[in-house]
């Protein structure tokens, strides 16, 4: 029971912060945006992802050897101070540089917070541990933005990011609070090495399956985001608050398939149903612009925003199932280098893909390849199985 109230109190705090990164997203990009018109924004997100990819390898190696409640604590109180320096950052040379070290910081929390989960979960299934996680951070993803916009435009950046500071605060000071602690216990021949983490990803073969057609779906997602936008607002003419209210629908769909369908799914079953819930966030997007309906546009957001959920939560689940868990902060640090890598170079093609064939073919194309390669795996993996099957009978 004390587990099981420490994983919900750690998981109200992952929303605040989930609800201040947000804030900070959308304070620094406006403002980016305000310096830079075009170029701001991208160089922005460079700077704050880039370290999720290359640092990927010293992270997990990092979290894996070090105790990991403490990491986290101090990773949010570094975080908090670089929030803010950003808040008095008086032009956008100085907030780039910021942003990077920003980025350090998400990096070790992420790792660190995801090694920690199974800690926190007990007696509790791992995928309704990490279903819980997945909807806090959805939670952040509906209302973040909204709050950011109007710190942003009220008030303005600087107390958008002191609050986003608080929220770092916030989560540092609930670890504290925590008496678990967790040391990895070194059983490898060698000390852990920055590259271990991708190939732990890919070392059993239905882990390999499941991310490396999620990484194709991931890339295409990334890719239709431009043409969100452009489908919204220059094929079906929304406003700016119709407009949110689409983003707000995948982020509640996330929120409640997240904590209600992960806790339901068979451990066997989660690779396939992790790759389905892709597929279905997929589909969404390609057949939203076969009728242009603003409405019928919100209900395809809302079951992508479930698929999304299912598919995060069911990813997080297969490393902490499919990894021991000695070697949980390389794998996850690993997956989140994979995972930001394919997403910078899939925003870049997506806007190319809008520039050259606008936001409803994007959508097409995007979702479409999406949906297509997330059921290949799922083909590959029920054939695995009947190999598997075929093999043991014949011995």
């Amino acid at each position: 029971m004390t587990r099981h109230r420490d994983l919900r109190l750690v998981a109200g705090a992952i929303a605040v912060s989930a609800i201040g990164d947000w804030v900070a997203m959308i304070a620094l990009g406006l403002r980016a945006n305000h310096e830079w018109t075009g170029g701001g924004v991208a160089a922005l997100l460079i700077c704050l992802w880039s370290p999720l990819a290359v640092l990927a390898g010293h992270v997990g190696v990092l979290v894996d050897r070090l105790e990991t409640r403490t990491l986290a604590i101090w990773s949010a109180v570094f975080q908090a101070g670089v929030a803010c320096l950003l808040a008095f950052a008086g032009s956008l040379a100085l907030m780039l540089p910021l942003a990077v070290l920003l980025g350090v910081g998400v990096a070790v929390s992420g790792a660190a917070e995801f090694a920690l989960i199974p800690l926190l979960a007990g007696s509790r299934e791992i995928g309704r541990a990490n279903g819980l996680v997945e909807s806090m951070r959805g939670i952040g993803f509906a209302a973040g933005p909204a709050i950011g916009g109007l710190l942003a435009g009220g008030a303005g950046t600087r107390y958008a990011m002191l609050g986003d500071a608080a929220t770092f605060l916030v989560i540092g000071a609930v670890l504290a609070t925590l008496p678990l602690r967790r040391r990895a216990v070194q059983v490898d021949a060698d000390a852990p090495r920055a590259r271990d983490g991708v190939a732990l990803l890919f070392a059993d073969r239905v882990l390999a399956v499941a991310l490396g057609m999620g990484a194709v779906t991931l890339v295409f997602m990334s890719a239709s985001i431009p043409g969100d936008f452009a489908y919204a607002k220059n094929v079906l003419g929304v406003g700016d608050f119709a407009f949110g209210c689409v983003l707000t629908a995948w982020a509640v769909g996330m929120v409640f398939a997240a904590n209600v369908i992960p806790r339901r799914v068979p451990i066997a079953a989660v690779a396939t149903v992790t790759l389905v819930a892709a597929a279905i966030q997929g589909a969404a997007k390609l057949v939203a612009p076969f009728w242009l309906s603003y409405p019928f546009m919100l209900v395809c957001w809302s079951i992508g925003g479930m698929g999304h959920g299912v598919k995060n939560t069911g990813f997080r689940t297969l490393i902490h199932q499919r990894v021991s868990p000695d070697r949980h902060g390389r794998a996850f640090a690993a997956f989140n280098g994979l995972r930001n890598t394919a997403e910078l170079v899939a925003l870049a093609g997506g806007g190319a893909l809008v520039a050259t064939i606008g936001g409803r073919g994007t959508l097409w194309i995007a979702g479409g390849v999406s949906a297509v390669a997330a059921l290949a795996g799922v083909v590959v993996l029920a054939g695995s199985r009947q190999a598997e099957a075929a093999r043991l009978n014949a011995s």
